[in-house]
């Protein structure tokens, strides 16, 4: 192997090793309690609670090259297992319905992003953010 040969394997293999010690740093994807708020239209207040969504790092690929044969999907960290728990929302007038009902986490996976389920943009709201007046109800 000449000299050019051997720098190029070193610093591919020091690459590898950075990527892997990079990703151990990184959070799992696991269940964690996050505060967020919850709304409907009609009612005059979102109820901001606490409870168990996903959240954490996932493996991902970015191909060299791209053909337009091929298709490229990233894993994100979603729910696996839910409970659906519901809340009534205060003050909501006559002939709305005062319910929500939200996901809560009991386990989490790298896999494809469910719109039912996740928010899969790049860059969302955050998750206590409320467009009507707050109203703060803790749910463990």
């Amino acid at each position: 192997m000449g000299t050019p040969v051997k720098i190029l394997v070193v610093l591919f293999s020091v690459i590898v090793l950075l990527a892997v010690a990079q990703s151990s740093y990184l959070p799992p994807c696991e269940p964690v309690n996050e505060t967020v708020a919850v709304e409907k239209e009609g009612c005059p207040k979102c109820l901001v609670l606490q409870t168990t969504i996903c959240s954490g790092h996932c493996l991902t690929k970015e191909p060299v090259y791209k053909s337009p044969f091929s298709t490229v999907y990233q894993h994100v960290c979603t729910y696996r297992d839910v409970r659906y728990e519901t809340v009534r929302l205060p003050d909501c007038p006559p002939g709305v319905d005062p319910h929500i009902t939200y996901p809560v986490a009991l386990s989490c996976d790298c896999s494809l992003c469910t719109m039912d389920t996740s928010d899969c943009t790049i860059e969302s709201l955050q998750p206590d953010f409320c467009m009507s007046q707050r109203e703060d109800f803790l749910v463990y």
